[in-house]
């Protein structure tokens, strides 16, 4: 029976994986043995969906397929601790992934303003593999310039790029026609950029655009993390050869030695500036501590930047702690008025090995930011991502992906000038030591965003959880502990994050999520909802805080379930429906003067104010607001229904936009 089916054949040549030229035999047979015309354009039909899933299916095993070849590819050059042995492993990798003739890699060079060949692979001309760019010439520097991806079919008649007759030179001696660049980041800054090429047309899918750009930020952090260990083989080699002086020397410079070898046993074991602090304070035995930045004495601090060595300050020495032009504190060390100069010299060594650290510290964090906001872009923007995956993405950021979890939305609050919350401690708009701050001075709202992702995606590592800058503001997806409700979740990150950014922070919760793993749609769902608390938050005069929609009571059970906001319009339409209409067919503003008159306590007196309208102009509109909704629109229970009603208006339209 099923052979008389059309779509009967090409599911077994789909289950069978077979070639696309053998779809094509069922309708041959068909037409061969005289079916009538109505069968064979059934069977032409099933072909065509056949054929259009087939190559779906192909579609996505590509797909896995590149995406396990990245993974390996990541994990193979995290395992590589030689520059040079991870940029040629880089292009290597880059050629095999998209399957071209070439792949090269280019460095900027901050001090010439350029960029340069750095290693190739496939290339056969010395000319192009001593190519020097400059910013914007040529598409490797456009890139390099711009930090975006570019892709030319054919590169000698594409305009886009500035065309230099060296660099056209060095292209045409390889004979590159088509060439794929996508930029090396660290942080906002390009490092380089990554090209994959090939000697003939043709034409990158905006899928292996994507698959390089994955490929270069692994890279990106592969190359950070190989010289993080150059500059930390440096380090250990300069303090091998003070050891070797030491060793000639008296028990003084025995002790240097000890705390070579200690500190280097530190860094080797991944040891923190505080054990970096307290094995120096052993050895020369005194008190030693690290201090921030901020809390340095900033003209000792000054001193020992400028002169490069360790300074005396009071009844002791300071040595700065600074790497590339930025300051991240300094090593403290109290009683001690005077040093010999080997121990002058391992307070300035231990100096060095706490900025390596710090250094170290940093790029591991950022790297780990970057793989959590990644992650959690996938489960909003990518629900068909598989779970398997998912979780072991999520397990190596130590986050497990099966524990209900919260989806919390923040944002940094700016008050308007109607706005009753209350001001923050240390309010951001009245402190002149931070950017953007101080009288007269617009607040930077580009820096305090960059705050509250750094402050979101700390919190988010200390919970195991996960955060990412979407929106404007940034979204988390933090695990609820036992007994732990999503309305205290939203209270807490809110004043943990406002805390941290020195503003006020509104967060809005959405209800627990279980499993976001299983059902990583859910995820954008509990997103969606946030954000609706969120802009509740934010119109309810609730700015700065935090909350969840079971919260906000009646206003809770509207937001709750409904996505498209049915209930809260049904609601609104019953309460305000003759007013509304009213407005809209006479142009008048009843509604906002119904606004006016609750928030003026109803006093015509002061509505008139609010409106800059005359008295007899309130009465006329609240006498033609009672024959709209009746008399009894002031009586107690039927004011609190309008006053929700207007509130729940104002929201509406405000999540709307």
């Amino acid at each position: 029976m099923t052979d008389d089916l059309p779509e009967s054949p090409y599911l077994e040549l789909l289950a069978h994986g077979a070639p696309a030229e053998a779809y094509e035999r069922p309708v041959l047979r068909a037409r061969a043995d005289g079916a009538p015309a109505g069968r064979l354009a059934a069977l032409e039909r099933a072909k065509l969906l056949a054929l259009r899933v087939r190559g779906e299916l192909e579609g996505r095993r590509r797909r896995e397929a590149e995406l396990s070849a990245l993974f390996e590819t990541a994990h193979d050059l995290a395992g590589l601790r030689d520059l040079d042995a991870v940029l040629h492993a880089i292009v290597q990798r880059a050629r095999s992934l998209l399957g071209t003739e070439v792949a090269y890699l280019t460095l900027n060079d901050p001090a010439a303003g350029d960029t340069y060949m750095r290693v190739t692979d496939g290339s056969v001309s010395a000319r192009f593999q001593q190519l020097r760019l400059g910013m914007g010439e040529g598409l490797g520097g456009l890139v390099a310039q711009t930090a975006r991806p570019y892709v030319t079919d054919s590169y000698f008649d594409d305009a886009r790029f500035q065309h230099t007759g060296t660099i056209d030179a060095g292209v045409r001696d390889e004979g590159l026609v088509a060439i794929l660049g996508v930029p090396l980041m660290l942080g906002s800054g390009v490092i380089g950029v990554l090209f994959a090429a090939d000697r003939r047309a043709r034409v990158f899918e905006r899928e292996q655009i994507a698959l390089l750009g994955s490929f270069a930020a692994h890279a990106a952090v592969a190359i950070d993390t190989a010289n993080l260990l150059g500059e930390t083989r440096s380090a250990l080699a300069e303090l091998e050869a003070a050891n070797e002086i030491i060793r000639d020397r008296s028990s003084v410079i025995e002790r240097a030695s000890e705390v070579h070898d200690r500190l280097t046993e530190l860094v080797l074991r991944g040891g923190g500036v505080h054990d970096v602090a307290r094995a120096l304070a052993e050895v020369l035995s005194g008190t030693v501590e690290f201090l921030e930045a901020g809390a340095c004495p900033t003209e000792a601090v000054d001193r020992s930047r400028a002169d490069g060595h360790a300074v005396p300050h009071g009844d002791g020495w300071v040595a700065a702690v600074s790497a590339g032009g930025e300051l991240f504190g300094a090593l403290v060390l109290h009683g001690h008025p005077r040093l010999d100069p080997v121990d002058q010299l391992t307070l300035e060594r231990a100096a060095m090995v706490t900025s390596l650290l710090q250094l170290a510290r940093r790029s591991a964090s950022e790297a780990e930011q970057r793989v959590r906001g990644e992650l959690l872009d996938d489960l909003l923007d990518a629900p068909d991502r598989d779970p398997r995956l998912l979780r072991e993405r999520a397990a190596r950021v130590h986050a497990d992906l099966d524990a209900t979890h919260v989806v919390l939305a923040a944002r940094v609050h700016r008050p308007g000038p109607d706005d009753r919350t209350p001001p923050h401690p240390r309010g951001a708009a009245d402190d002149p030591a931070r950017p953007g701050g101080g009288p007269g001075r617009a607040p930077d709202d580009a820096a305090d965003r960059q705050r509250l992702w750094s402050a979101a995606s700390h919190l988010a590592a200390t919970r195991r959880g996960l955060a990412a800058a979407r929106d404007g503001g940034t979204v988390l997806l933090l695990p609820l502990g036992p007994g732990e409700s999503a309305s205290a979740t939203a209270r807490r990150t809110a004043r943990q994050l406002g805390a941290a950014v020195r503003v006020p922070v509104t967060v809005g919760a959405s209800p627990p999520v279980a499993a976001p793993a299983a059902r990583p749609g859910a995820v954008a769902a509990g997103y969606a909802e946030a954000r609706r608390c969120l802009s509740a938050l934010q119109v309810l005069g609730r700015g700065g805080q935090g909350a969840a929609a079971e919260d906000f009571g009646f206003l809770g059970l509207l937001l709750g379930d409904t996505a498209d906001g049915g209930r809260i319009a049904e609601f609104v339409r019953g309460t305000l429906g003759p007013v509304l209409d009213y407005d809209t067919r006479r142009g008048t503003e009843l509604l906002r003067t119904l606004d006016a008159y609750f928030a003026s306590g109803a006093s015509p007196a002061r509505t008139k104010d609010e409106l800059h309208v005359h008295v007899n102009t309130v009465a006329q509109r609240l006498d033609r607001i009672s024959r709209l909704l009746g008399p009894d629109w002031q009586a107690p229970a039927r004011a609190l229904e309008i006053q929700l009603a207007l509130r729940l208006h104002r929201l509406s339209d405000a999540v709307g936009r």
